[in-house]
């Protein structure tokens, strides 16, 4: 599939990481209608994607496999910064917490709080991502149109993609994937010719809105 073909009209679109930019983009394009298990992570590789989905998310994120990194960054509630309530002006901080078992990072869940643990908000994170998650495999196994969009990937792992959601998804999907290009102008299909995959090179700066405004003009959420 080329770019003009993918335009149109989805019951729902959901990002696949490998980064935020994908969730923020679509949120400010208003084509985000819920909060995805992937939205706030860091996945490298799309092929921890793949076996996470068609694993269908079992074991992902259990604390047994998790550990804490050196980075940090800010404390999100989907996406928006968390301030203290002393009035300070400087968002709540969070660790990076990855995923051993698929390598997967969280970075702005589970928020720096002095003198604990970053194990003490788990539970309620644990919770939140449950939700998450069926409602994502609630969403995409019973919609009627769903556009799967995702930064960074291989032709192998988009086959690989392509493939496992074949065996999950009940109605019409098709997948967009950005593949960024240093020092690239501009954005141009690639024609992979893998069926209901599109493929465009832009360029690698992931939240630059240009690339985003163009790639994602012409795409829509059905009234529902």
């Amino acid at each position: 599939m080329n770019l003009q073909q993918i335009k149109g009209a989805y019951d729902v679109i959901v990002s696949l990481g490998s980064a935020c930019n994908p969730a923020m983009q679509l949120r400010r394009h208003n084509l985000r209608s819920f909060s995805g298990p992937l939205d706030w992570n860091v996945s490298l590789s799309l092929s921890d994607v793949n076996r996470l989905l068609k694993n269908k998310f079992d074991s992902f994120m259990e604390l047994k496999n998790m550990h804490l990194l050196d980075e940090t960054h800010f404390f999100l509630n989907d996406g928006v910064p968390v301030f203290p309530n002393d009035g300070s002006t400087q968002p709540i901080k969070s660790y990076f917490i990855k995923d051993n078992h698929y390598n997967i990072i969280s970075i702005h869940d589970f928020p720096i709080i002095p003198n604990q643990d970053w194990t003490v908000t788990y539970p309620s994170y644990k919770e939140k991502l449950n939700r998450r998650i069926n409602r994502f495999l609630e969403k995409i196994t019973k919609s009627q149109s769903i556009l799967f969009v995702r930064w960074a990937a291989s032709y192998d792992q988009a086959v690989e993609l392509q493939s496992i959601l074949s065996g999950i998804v009940k109605g019409h999907f098709n997948i967009l994937i950005l593949y960024p290009v240093e020092g690239l102008q501009g954005v141009s299909d690639m024609n992979w010719g893998i069926e209901r995959v599109c493929s465009v090179k832009v360029p690698n700066i992931p939240f630059d809105d240009t690339t985003w405004d163009y790639v994602l003009n012409g795409i829509t959420l059905t009234k529902q």
